[in-house]
Parts: structure tokens; C-alpha cells; sequence
């Protein structure tokens, strides 16, 4: 039977909030059953002012009181509760003015992750979810936490938190006080907090990096770069470079090239000042490892990426650490990974990359999601049903200039109605699905598909989709994920490739699939990699994280 605290947890909240101390306050509480016993609750943190939260939005301690005095949480799970908030003074953990925080999308994909794989206990809420995935695609301009009555999702989030934390991580129990700081509370400063995190024990070993491999990579290139900071950093790369060629020489050269040793593109710095065959290849290194084309060319936009300064690097790697910590450990069996920024898919074998391929994600305006789900269905010779958002925005103006614009396209009209019309596309060789598209059901309306516009592919940024995720090479991945289907041999697919009506082929074992932003990361050979933030994710992240350098 679940003991009665509620009323001693309520005075609590009162109390607390004319606590100015940040320690823990042990609190003597009658509980049914039990007299004198001790609680250990965190005080209220009256030092988190709004000018240093990580959050802009701040709960009304009432409201919470009320959450708790409405539920039915363990009596453990309710100080525990109590606890995360007097630690945050109360600023939201999941939301800030400008939506859901990175912590949320990350905190629910990867609790629904362990719902379908990993806990039988884990059930989906299905109000929230539905609550959840209108946030996920909400823009922040949409946002508005008072008419979305978005503090009760904020207070089913901690709950779930608090209730089901300790199954999202493989090394056994998290304490009350460890959870208390998975959630940013107030802005850092970026090289004191690399800094503690790299050279004091912290209890990230346990529950990041002993099972979290990519993590602990990260954090490793993280002391190297913090090695270099305290070392007085890289020097400043010359803009006069951009126009040096092969035999020409330059002083400026010994500068490009020590700050090539300190990123580790070359190893050995001698001291020609001409463009010899070691710098070509230190410059090359560093095109890979950040994106760019690889020819070995001085430009002024690898200058600038060059230039940027070390600190923003630190803080760039701090953010995607931040990021890995809610990713689940990679399940034993096959699954398959895409890296928005990195505009690449991964089939992964018992959390070991296999094979990769280049996809095309969202432009700005129609981002691609990032979440978790499973693949289910691949269809062949697919329909297009547009998009209401596309035919509104698109199709009715072309349909309105050219009377035969449907025709031309292949397109046909299923329903018409009071408002727009419902449009698909015919299977065929202009089809803009191309000749199959795989299914993973998802609220956002996002799959994967292949494409005629095939020169994309070769491109270096390859954000150009209205939000679904296109494959340069569909039939490698229909055959993969079809080879325990004796039956879908590679002729077999090639047919069903070309029909002119569509069939779906239901997967023999669901796969999951996660769609993920990085901009950083090591990868399996060791190197770390850095990509542009091509959705200002970082940006808004770096906004809420760090002190103002100008403060």
C-alpha cells in the first residue's frame, strides 16, 4: 500500500521556499506506519536567479504541490520529486520559452526506446504521446506554454523521469542526488566545467562512459582540446593563405601548420613555408573530419572554419556530450542510424557500423525529427500522397497556372472537398519517392525513400527534402534488410521495383531506426568529426548553457 506523505510533502514546499541554502536538509516526517524516520530532501536553490537558469520558465511551487497531492507516487518517487525541483528552484526541466529542451526530446525517445525494447514494465502513455509529438514538431514560434497547458506535460515528464530513470541506465541504481543533475540548472562556464568534468571523478564514469562508448570517446578528445586551451590555444590561421599554390612559399605557412599539429591533421611540422605534400595532406585531414570537399585546396571558408576559436570548439563538444548521455546503449541485434548534420545512414550490427550511405535530409523550413522508432514495411513502386502542406503551398499555384500541371506530373486527384484537394503521385520513374520508400510509423510523417533527383547526392551539404530522408542507394538497403526473405531476392526487387502499382512487403523482425543530430562525435577509427549546425540546434543549446563571454 502506498504510504501518505502528501500533506508533509506540501509544508515541505512551502518551507523550502524560504530556504536560502543549497545543501541538503534532513527532515523528520510521520509517515503511516512510521514515526521519526529521517528523509533526506534537497533544499531549495534560491542561488539559480533567472539571469543564470538554464531555463527562462520558472513553475509555481503550488503547482506542483497540487501534481503531487493529485497523484499516485510511491512515497520514495514524491521526495524524489519534490527533490528534482527544489534542486532546479523550480525553473522547468523540459521546457524552456522557446519549447521543448534538447533534454526532453532526448529523455522521451530514449524512454520510449526502452518501452518497446527494453522493460516490460515501461508502458506508453498514449495522451502524452500524442502531446509529445505536436511538441516535437511545434516551431518555437508556435509555442505557448499557458494555452498548450504545457506544465502539466512538464510534470509528467519529471515523473516518468523520476519514476522509470533508473531503467534507462544498465549499471543499477541512480541516486536521487545523481538525477537531480542529468537536467542542466543554471549556465556554465565552459572551460571550468571541462575542466571538473575531465580531472575530478564524476559520475559520468558509471553512467555514461562504462556503457556508452561513443561518450567516452567524446570526452577524450574533450581533455585534448582542454589540454590545448591551458597551453594557449591554436593561432589564428592567415586570410593571405587562400592564395597560396602548390611550390609557392609563404610565412604564414609554420602558422597553418601548427595549428594543423594541435587539431592533429598532421603529426610532424617541419619548417618549409612552401605548400608541400605534408600540408596537403594535414589540410585534406582536416576537410574530412569536418565536412568539407576533400581536395586539398586553401579557401576562405576553411580558413574561417580554421579560425574559429578553440573555446567554441569546447563548448561544441560539451553540447553533443550533453546529447549522447540519452542515447540508449545500441541494441545486440541490426539496426539503422542517420546523423542529420553528417547527411549519412548506418547500418549497425551489434553496435558496430557496417556499411553507411549519403542521404538527403530537411531543408531549413522542413527539418527532419529527431526520434526513435522501428522499421515495419517497405514499399514498392510507391504512391506519393503529397503532403497538405506542400499541395497548399505548391501544388494549387501550379495547378492554377497550368491546367495539365497534374498530368504532366503524374499526379491524380483521390478527394475533393471543402479545402484542398487530396493529390497523389503515380508509381513511375518520376515518382518523387522513386522506386521504394520503407516505413517506420511515426507521427511525423517521415520514412525514408528513394529518389530521381540522384546529382544531389554527390553534393557536400545535402539538406534539401521537406522533411522525409532520401537514399542514395534504396536497393542496397531493401536488399539488407530483406536478406533473412529468401523470397526478395535482388531480381525480385528489381521487379517489384518497377510495377506500376504499389505492394508492400511486411519485414520479417521490425528494426529500429534512429534518426540523430550530432555535430560532433569520434568516430570507429578514432577520429573526431565536426559538421555544420545546420538547424541551429547548438545555437539555441549554447544560448541556455553557457555564461555570456561578455558577462
Amino acid at each position: 500500500m502506498r504510504k501518505v506523505v502528501l500533506p508533509i510533502l506540501i509544508l515541505l514546499l512551502v518551507a523550502n521556499a524560504c530556504n536560502n541554502t543549497t545543501d541538503n536538509t534532513t527532515v523528520k516526517t510521520s509517515v503511516e506506519g512510521e514515526d521519526n524516520v529521517e528523509r533526506n530532501i534537497t533544499s531549495r536553490d534560491v542561488s539559480i536567479t533567472p539571469d543564470l537558469a538554464y531555463s527562462d520558465l520558472f513553475l509555481d511551487s503550488s503547482k506542483v504541490a497540487a501534481f503531487l497531492d493529485s497523484s499516485e507516487m510511491e512515497e520514495n518517487n514524491q521526495r524524489s520529486f519534490l527533490s528534482f525541483y527544489n534542486a532546479r528552484n523550480y525553473q522547468h526541466a523540459w521546457f524552456a520559452k522557446d519549447g521543448l529542451t534538447e533534454q526532453a526530446r532526448g529523455f522521451y525517445n530514449l524512454y520510449l526506446f526502452n518501452a518497446s525494447h527494453r522493460s516490460d514494465s515501461l508502458t506508453k502513455d498514449k495522451s502524452l504521446k500524442e502531446r509529445m509529438d505536436k511538441l516535437f514538431e511545434m516551431e518555437d514560434s508556435t509555442f505557448n506554454l499557458a494555452n498548450d497547458n504545457n506544465i502539466e506535460t512538464e510534470l509528467k515528464l519529471t515523473r516518468l523521469f523520476i519514476e522509470h530513470g533508473l531503467q534507462m541506465y544498465e549499471k543499477g541504481f541512480v541516486k536521487r542526488k545523481e538525477m537531480e543533475q542529468f537536467i542542466p540548472t543554471k549556465k556554465i562556464d565552459a572551460i571550468t566545467y571541462s575542466d571538473s568534468l575531465v580531472n575530478n571523478k564524476h559520475k559520468d564514469n558509471k553512467y555514461f562512459e562504462d556503457i556508452n562508448e561513443p561518450y567516452k570517446r567524446l570526452k577524450e578528445a574533450l581533455a585534448q582540446h582542454l589540454i590545448v586551451h591551458k597551453s594557449g590555444g591554436w593561432p589564428k590561421v592567415d586570410e593571405s593563405l587562400k592564395s597560396l599554390t602548390a611550390g609557392k612559399s609563404s610565412q604564414s605557412v609554420a602558422g597553418l601548420k601548427k595549428r594543423l599539429l594541435l587539431s592533429k591533421d598532421m603529426s610532424i611540422v617541419d619548417t618549409l613555408t612552401n605548400q608541400n605534400e605534408a600540408l596537403v595532406a594535414g589540410i585534406k585531414s582536416f576537410q574530412a573530419r569536418n565536412g568539407f570537399e576533400v581536395d586539398g585546396k586553401i579557401t576562405s571558408t576553411l580558413i574561417d572554419e580554421l579560425n574559429i576559436p578553440l573555446e567554441d570548439k569546447i563548448e561544441q563538444l560539451l553540447i553533443n556530450l550533453y546529447r549522447m548521455r540519452w542515447m540508449p546503449s545500441l541494441p545486440e541485434g541490426n539496426m539503422l542510424l542517420v546523423n542529420i548534420p553528417e547527411f549519412l545512414l548506418y547500418a549497425v550490427e551489434s553496435g558496430k557500423k557496417v556499411w553507411n550511405m549519403n542521404v538527403v535530409v530537411g531543408k531549413q523550413g522542413y527539418h527532419t525529427t529527431t526520434f526513435t522508432d522501428e522499421m515495419t514495411t517497405i514499399a514498392f513502386s510507391p504512391y506519393w500522397n503529397l503532403p497538405p502542406s506542400i499541395i497548399k503551398e505548391e501544388i494549387m499555384g501550379k495547378i492554377a497556372a497550368d491546367p495539365n500541371y497534374l498530368v504532366s506530373q503524374n499526379m491524380e486527384i483521390m478527394s475533393k472537398g471543402g479545402g484542398l484537394p487530396v493529390i497523389r503521385q503515380l508509381p513511375g520513374e518520376n515518382n518523387s519517392l522513386g522506386k521504394v520508400k520503407f516505413l517506420f510509423p511515426n507521427s511525423f510523417n517521415i520514412y525514408f525513400h528513394d529518389s530521381p533527383a540522384k546529382s544531389l547526392f554527390t553534393k557536400n551539404d545535402r539538406a534539401y527534402s521537406h522533411g522525409c530522408i532520401r537514399l542514395s542507394e534504396p536497393k542496397k538497403l531493401a536488399e539488407y534488410l530483406l536478406k533473412e526473405q529468401p523470397e526478395w531476392n535482388s531480381a525480385a526487387i528489381d521487379s517489384a521495383m518497377n510495377m506500376k502499382t504499389e505492394k508492400l512487403v511486411t519485414l520479417k523482425k521490425p528494426v529500429p531506426v534512429f534518426i540523430t543530430y550530432y555535430t560532433a562525435w569520434v568516430d570507429d577509427a578514432g577520429v573526431l568529426n565536426f559538421r555544420k549546425d545546420i538547424y541551429d540546434h547548438d545555437k539555441l543549446v549554447k544560448e541556455k548553457l553557457f555564461v555570456s563571454k561578455q558577462m
